[in-house]
């Protein structure tokens, strides 16, 4: 299996690969509003209640799916393309 998004964005920005960072350390270090990516961690959040057979076997909360979002959509993948009116830069 690939890297994950999250993977990835600890790659570029030299972090150790499965570091958790905070919405607002995303926000800081990527450039993009904090409120639009809220907003996108929102979107998740509701996608893991009402599409729950998109949901992977190891995502066990809708945090960590709205998460993985956000992830997604700052480092170029599906969810970009998804929630690009909500990706502002600062």
């Amino acid at each position: 299996m690939g890297l994950t998004w999250k993977q990835k964005f600890n790659k570029k920005y030299g972090f150790k690969k499965d570091e958790d960072h905070s919405m607002a350390e995303i926000s800081r270090l990527t450039g993009y509003k904090l409120s639009g990516l809220r907003t996108i961690k929102k979107k998740g959040q509701g996608a893991f209640y009402s599409n729950p057979q998109s949901v992977r076997p190891q995502v066990k909360s809708s945090t960590q799916w709205g998460i993985a979002r956000v992830y997604s959509a700052v480092m170029g993948g599906k969810a970009q393309k998804i929630d690009k009116s909500h990706l502002k830069k600062k």
